[in-house]
């Protein structure tokens, strides 16, 4: 009976860690790194929780017509560490974004910079923090 325990605990806990991996995206997946984005606009909400922070911004397209983009940012707690805060970025605010767009076209992209209406840039991920 203990072995059988044994098989089925370690079954279980196989099947959670692949429902956690495939719920989780790859950048190479989701996001196109020939398709940059650098998209200056007003601040419309932000969503600190897990896996991914996630941003609006309202930004104006070639035409002058306002459209409302998302953008994702990694894990809260990395941020933190990354000298990000839960106000650096608020709404309201004029920030002016550096990413990727998502393979499927639509207005949502991956972050590689965000420049704050102070000048101060945020980086979210370590191999772009300054020094």
């Amino acid at each position: 009976m203990t072995r059988r325990n044994a098989l089925l605990f370690a079954a279980a806990s196989l099947t959670l860690l692949a429902t956690r991996a495939s719920a989780h995206h790859s950048f190479v997946a989701a996001f196109d790194s020939k398709a940059p984005v650098t998209l200056t606009g007003i601040v419309t909400r932000v969503e600190w929780a897990n896996p991914h922070v996630l941003f609006s911004i309202t930004a104006e397209d070639s035409s002058g017509t306002a459209v409302t983009w998302r953008f994702e940012l990694g894990a809260p707690n990395i941020l933190l560490q990354r000298g990000w805060a839960r106000t650096s970025l608020r709404p309201g605010e004029t920030v002016t974004v550096d990413g990727f767009r998502a393979r499927d076209g639509s207005h949502y992209a991956t972050v590689v910079s965000v420049e704050l209406a102070n000048g101060r840039k945020l980086f979210p991920h370590a191999a772009q923090t300054p020094n």
